[in-house]
């Protein structure tokens, strides 16, 4: 992962005329703010992969990195459920390969691996920069229940652990998070955490317009965010 800081990682997108940070940048400015990620490496090469594998933990997620990608399936780009140094091996390999094939002078920037996480209750956690009111982050369960019910609620920047906890509380399915048909309730004060350091990595990187943690996945103890997007402002762009 790179070791860049967030305004590093920001400048090189922009000069680069992105608007979309790539998977290990975005990983590595939630890291900086202290949200929990998978551990995750950019590999470069097959050999790279195989190297890394026991460090990361199994089962793997291989998924090609490429600012050029957007459908990062239809081209091949993405193995799941890699166990072993040499599945990884010939999964980098097999995505290299594929990606080679289907999307012929793509920009590669390599491979990301990165352990699965268990399965638990999925959620959702943004922020956007809202002309009007500024930097404004969003709490919601995953799937449906964000998708057709609209099941979120909201908070201006800055905000604390109990208005994050309020927003957490608020939402019309929030039973779900108690505990639900034999699931264990999940640890509210993890995401909400997430909540304020996602409040706080928007409104400290003005270039940045939106965050999106799809899914954060919530167990009894703890919470990981496992898809971490960033979206720079267009406005942002250096001539």
């Amino acid at each position: 992962m790179t070791t860049m800081s967030p305004r590093e990682i920001i400048s090189r997108a922009i000069s680069e005329g992105r608007f979309k940070l790539l998977e290990h940048e975005a990983y590595s400015i939630a890291n900086y703010y202290g949200i929990p990620t998978p551990r995750a490496v950019l590999v470069k090469t097959p050999e790279e992969a195989r190297d890394y594998a026991d460090k990361v933990g199994y089962p793997l997620v291989a998924k090609i990195v490429s600012p050029d990608i957007t459908h990062k399936s239809d081209v091949g780009g993405v193995k799941l459920f890699i166990n072993s140094r040499e599945e990884a091996y010939n999964a980098v390999k097999e995505i290299l390969e594929n990606v080679s094939n289907r999307a012929p002078g793509a920009r590669i920037e390599g491979v990301i691996i990165y352990r699965m996480a268990p399965p638990g209750l999925e959620v959702i956690v943004g922020g956007i920069r809202d002309d009007v009111f500024g930097p404004t982050v969003m709490f919601g369960l995953g799937g449906i229940f964000v998708e057709v019910m609209r099941d979120v609620s909201f908070r201006i920047y800055p905000i604390t652990i109990e208005d994050a906890l309020e927003m957490i509380n608020e939402i019309r399915s929030s039973a779900i998070l108690n505990g639900y048909r034999g699931q264990p309730p999940v640890d509210k004060y993890a995401l909400a955490d997430i909540i304020v350091k996602t409040s706080k990595l928007l409104a400290e990187n003005e270039e940045i317009e939106a965050v999106d943690l799809n899914p954060v996945i919530a167990y009894q103890q703890g919470a990981i965010a496992v898809d971490v997007r960033v979206i720079l402002r267009h406005s942002g762009k250096q001539h």
